[in-house]
């Protein structure tokens, strides 16, 4: 399944985004791929964000694919960006 996020994700949409997207997280099976490409406008919130998808995904496969390539910054500074395995694709966002 893949779970695309918003374009804004801030601590102000946070809350509203994960209440959107938790419920399909519970209804799938298998492998979980955030696509992050969508997002233009991000603080820590959407790094939390990720780590609570993670979690409710409960051990299956996660990804994100098209992050930004501050958001891996900004994930690795944290040093949680292996728990969120980053695609690393030549085609990710610069």
């Amino acid at each position: 399944m893949t779970l695309a996020l918003p374009a804004k994700l801030n601590i102000a949409q946070a809350g509203a985004a994960l209440a959107a997207l938790a419920p399909r997280v519970g209804q799938s099976s298998g492998a979980l791929v955030v696509d992050a490409s969508a997002l233009d406008d991000f603080d820590s919130s959407a790094i939390a964000t990720l780590l609570e998808l993670r979690r409710l995904a409960q051990g299956r496969a996660f990804s994100v694919s098209g992050a930004p390539k501050a958001m891996v910054e900004l994930a690795t500074l944290y040093g949680v960006a292996d728990l969120l395995a980053f695609d690393q694709s030549p085609d990710s966002r610069a």
